[in-house]
């Protein structure tokens, strides 16, 4: 069966004119009625698509329009509907967030790459670490933490020495950024059923944010942090150029 395509476009120009581009060349449908997302930009408007059409069914299928574009498949405008079919297609689990602010209220949002917190002054945030219930780390003193999924853990969690994680491995990447004490502390790889509480010591004193994808909360006193057993979004990769072969080559660059 030929899918039906849908094509959203980022606000980048480039962008915007390849959708115009493709419009004319394939037949195309709205949004909430397609079998497929064609999705042109980077891999930030990637994570907006792939949020907006979670657990609906709908796989997105990207082309690359913006920077690194570690999501997307190369641009081509040509043969478009025999690439999307021939596609492997990837579930992702996004994290749950549960955040507690200053003022006792919580707040709860979906991570597809990672929930992270971050000092929001000049000192030092102090952290306590436990895994299901159990305290692990009674003391980080950091500029911050963060827990990436599988697909997260080529962005931010790369950048902070954190470990590539394969897209169907059932793990978890916690991560530190810059830890100050215990100075040799690397982090390490949970289970993706295991849960994260982090409490944020001297809160009043040193302030600390929490980000899930874009979403910030701000003087947050705890977290907890899980990856869903029941959301998903699905994406799709040409087969030659698949997430694991694009796992393989990262961890192989020099």
């Amino acid at each position: 069966m030929i899918p039906t395509i849908a094509i959203m476009a980022s606000e980048a120009p480039d962008a915007e004119e390849a959708a115009q581009r493709l419009r004319v060349l394939y037949e195309t449908t709205d949004p909430d009625r397609a079998d497929v997302i064609v999705a042109l930009g980077g891999d930030g408007f990637m994570l907006q698509v792939l949020h907006r059409f979670m657990d609906t069914g709908r796989p997105i299928y990207g082309m690359n329009k913006g920077t690194v574009g570690f999501l997307m498949n190369d641009y081509r405008e040509g043969d478009l509907i025999a690439r999307i079919s021939r596609a492997v297609e990837n579930e992702i689990r996004p994290l749950q967030m549960t955040a507690i602010d200053e003022d006792g209220l919580p707040h709860s949002a979906l991570a597809i790459n990672e929930v992270a917190l971050f000092r929001q002054s000049y000192q030092a945030a102090r952290l306590k670490i436990s895994i299901n219930g159990k305290t692990r780390l009674e003391e980080l003193v950091c500029d911050g933490v963060l827990v990436a999924t599988p697909t997260g853990s080529t962005a931010y969690n790369l950048s902070a020495q954190g470990p590539i994680i394969p897209i169907d491995a059932p793990l978890l990447a916690l991560t530190p950024v810059s830890a100050f004490r215990p100075r040799r502390w690397r982090g390490a790889l949970l289970k993706s059923h295991q849960s994260v509480d982090i409490e944020v010591l001297e809160a009043g004193k040193r302030p600390v944010n929490a980000v899930a994808d874009h979403r910030e909360v701000k003087s947050v006193q705890r977290i907890t942090i899980r990856q869903s057993t029941e959301l998903r979004s699905l994406i799709l990769f040409d087969p030659e150029h698949s997430w694991d072969e694009r796992i393989l080559a990262e961890q192989f660059r020099y």
